[in-house]
């Protein structure tokens, strides 16, 4: 009983709220009386397959009353309702009125969500939110039930709405659905509860890691002839390319560098599209092809066999056999982290970092603990809130962020070009 009354203090010990004007900085207070104006934050939500969205509230000024409007000040809209609730357990009683310090809910709120404020129209505010804990550990999800992905991303969808530390996106290297959260219980928990609640079964899967192709030296006068004569009009493309390799994260570069009439002007479009589509996937292990140029600087044409799906492929295929001589190299993504760890274990952490091929940038202290700042393969980092929690019991925690891309090891990149070839 000690411990609520010092702290869970009564809503009149805690004094004026803060809050700011909407679309602005200017700082607005509220007093915790029944005669101010009203106003609540929204701290939870919850998803139930039968009641629909609980919203989650607590006044901190005003009173609420059912069938008044309430203005979300976040979103800028009005919502209605038509009961209060006070959740004790799981069941639900209905309340004619509620006030500072109450927490009630209401049943299925259009636009409302965790961390938005509702108050009343004519005299609004809005609440900083209490800010989410940071993702640490990704997976990537899968349906169990081969036809069930629908039902489960929109099941998920629903568990985001409660849960604003889980985060889900799909990779536009990978073309994966990842789910984050703080830590592998919680997404081990997150797919219990997509059973339980909703019936339907996801695996979690190690994230792929999106590694790239590139190459290493300039190749010249490529030539690449297309033709094929089968009954009919044959189809006929002959591309003369200059390949060169480009800087890191340049992307891809075409230079179109005709002179004289051998190919027509119409058909360099398709040429472009055809070595477009031959980036999506290298010749060593499948992943898109980055950082380099291709000079198309002459070919040949046939007036009547020459045709846009001639030249496509001709382009295509001639990429492909100037990246073979260009020495390709493989490329894996490099994260930027920052570790913070207590004094006494950072020889441990530091130790751990470089057999994970990590380069230790720097230090820093902050009270009582000390930031590594590291550069590490994202490859090593997957599972990395594990192991940190075994490291430090669980006193340690780290921020991750996309840095650059480097080339892998030679022997690194055999094993992951023979993965690679396994799958296909």
């Amino acid at each position: 009983m000690d411990l609520i009354i010092q702290g869970l203090p009564s809503p009149l010990e805690k004094g004026v709220k803060k809050g700011t004007k909407p679309g602005g900085d200017e700082v607005l207070e509220r007093p915790p009386s029944a005669d101010a104006p009203f106003s609540a934050l929204v701290f939870k939500t919850i998803a139930d397959p039968f009641a629909g969205k609980l919203t989650i509230f607590r006044v901190f000024s005003g009173t609420i009353q059912p069938d008044l409007p309430l203005y979300n000040a976040n979103k800028g809209t009005k919502e209605r309702f038509g009961q209060l609730l006070l959740l004790e357990g799981k069941k639900q009683q209905p309340t004619e009125t509620a006030g500072p310090g109450d927490i009630v809910a209401i049943a299925k709120l259009k636009d409302t969500s965790t961390g938005d404020t509702l108050c009343s129209a004519n005299d609004s505010i809005i609440y900083k939110p209490t800010e989410p804990l940071p993702p640490v550990i990704s997976y990537a999800v899968q349906a169990k039930v081969k036809g069930s992905e629908d039902k489960v991303f929109t099941s998920l969808a629903k568990l985001l709405e409660e849960d604003p530390t889980l985060k889900l996106e799909r990779d536009q290297s990978t073309s994966e659905i990842v789910l984050s959260g703080t830590g592998q219980i919680h997404l081990e928990t997150t797919c219990e509860k997509l059973q339980r609640k909703y019936g339907v079964e996801a695996k979690l899967n190690l994230v792929k890691v999106p590694y790239r192709e590139t190459i290493k030296k300039p190749v010249n006068k490529v030539i690449y002839r297309h033709k094929k004569q089968t009954g009919g009009r044959g189809q006929f493309a002959e591309v003369h390319f200059d390949v060169s390799p480009l800087e890191r994260g340049a992307g891809f570069e075409f230079d179109e560098a005709l002179v004289g009439m051998n190919v027509p002007r119409n058909f360099v479009p398709a040429v472009e599209k055809g070595l477009t589509e031959a980036l999506q996937s290298g010749i060593l292990a499948g992943c898109p092809v980055v950082d380099l140029k291709v000079r198309f600087f002459d070919g040949k044409s046939h007036e009547v066999d020459s045709s846009e799906m001639a030249f496509k492929i001709a382009a295509s295929m001639c990429l492909k056999k100037a990246i073979q001589d260009a020495n390709p190299i493989l490329l894996e993504p490099i994260v930027k982290m920052e570790v913070t760890v207590p004094e006494e274990v950072m020889g441990d952490v530091m130790g751990d970092l470089n057999g994970r091929r990590g380069r230790v940038l720097g230090m820093d202290t902050q009270g009582k603990y000390q930031v590594i700042k590291a550069q590490v393969p994202m490859a090593e980092v997957l599972q990395y809130a594990l192991d940190l929690n075994s490291i430090t019991g669980g006193r340690g925690t780290f921020h991750v962020e996309f840095s650059h891309y480097e080339e892998v090891p030679a022997q690194l990149a055999d094993k992951v070009i023979a993965e690679a070839k396994e799958k296909e």
